[in-house]
């Protein structure tokens, strides 16, 4: 059996002790690194995630998986080469101090009787931003300095990032996707497209032909464009994406469905809830949950049966914590 730890807020930590830890983000997974010998290198994570979680406090959970357990080891970003849990700690040991900025990425939810340990911990050890970032200079982009934080307005005042300053008008990101869909330019499309999801609300019809671009990664840019618009037409332009081919497509659909509230983002969580691949049908369950309409709970009673344990494991994880203490609601039944 091979050891791991997770480093999450205190706040979390009596969900975790009574449901374990679930499969969160667009990837569905949970982060993990190896227990070594090492104290600072095993909690190396401690500083910036207390950075970016707050000042509530930090908990370790030690996490036992079979050594044969499929899972992806990296750096952060790039925790893309499968191999197993055994493989992961061998060589994460072998890089020593080398392993800085390192981790192991789980592709589903940690069962209950998977948690060993729930313990707190200081966050006296680790780094900031990056590995070896004191004396180069910071990025502040708004995924590295958060409103609130300690020192970001000082920073983004001697430092301004394109991203943090007033979003261009909607005449000048329109004319910006005019001419990347001229040159064919996606990177300059899905730029654009970021600048939606963020701080602007476009035409639909505008955006709308950018469903049949033949780059997913642009489909995709588009659904999370478009996730929390009221806009009329948002809706139909989902169930149009929800269509697609691509599996990455249809799975980032069903996370941006979470964060709408129609009738149709429902009925159309529903649709992706049967879907064909176990991704998209395990992205969906958040949604499902957040619905609570009997067509969402018949669906939920059905992927608590499904086939492949990961999506199960979801489905108990989220309907567990739903019908937490105090919350009046019961969960899905098997």
């Amino acid at each position: 059996m091979a050891t791991f730890v997770h480093l999450t807020p205190a706040t979390g930590a009596a969900g975790i002790r009574r449901s374990g830890i679930k499969a969160r983000g667009e990837r569905r997974g949970v982060y993990l690194f190896p227990v070594l010998a090492s104290y600072p290198l095993t909690h190396q994570w401690l500083r910036e995630l207390g950075r970016r979680q707050g000042s509530r406090g930090t908990v370790a959970v030690h996490v036992r998986l079979p050594d044969d357990e499929p899972v992806a080891v990296g750096r952060y970003g790039q925790s893309d080469r499968e191999v197993t849990a055994a493989e992961a700690v061998r060589q994460i040991r072998e890089l020593g101090d080398g392993a800085l900025g390192w981790e192991v990425f789980l592709p589903r939810a940690v069962a209950r009787g998977e948690v060993r340990q729930v313990r707190a911990v200081r966050q006296v050890a680790g780094w900031r931003y990056f590995p070896g970032s004191h004396g180069v200079t910071p990025c502040v982009c708004v995924g590295c300095v958060q409103p609130g934080t300690y020192g970001s307005r000082r920073l983004r005042e001697r430092r301004p990032h394109p991203m943090d300053g007033p979003a261009p008008t909607s005449r000048v990101l329109l004319a910006r996707l005019g001419r990347a869909e001229e040159r064919g330019d996606t990177a300059a499309l899905v730029d654009t497209l970021r600048w939606y999801e963020l701080r602007r609300r476009g035409p639909v019809e505008r955006l709308a032909p950018l469903a049949a671009h033949p780059d997913p990664g642009v489909r995709r840019a588009l659904a999370r464009a478009v996730a929390e618009w009221s806009t009329p037409g948002a809706d139909g332009l989902l169930r149009e994406l929800a269509g697609d081919a691509v599996t990455e497509v249809r799975q980032t659909v069903a996370v941006a469905l979470s964060f709408r509230r129609t009738e149709a983002a429902a009925a159309l969580l529903a649709v992706l809830g049967r879907d064909s691949s176990a991704a998209v049908r395990d992205a969906s369950v958040d949604g499902l949950v957040e619905c609570g309409t009997p067509e969402a709970e018949a669906v939920l009673a059905l992927l608590a049966d499904d086939p492949v344990a990961s999506v199960r494991a979801t489905v108990a994880l989220l309907t567990e914590e739903r019908a937490g203490p105090g919350s009046g609601r019961v969960g899905v039944s098997r």
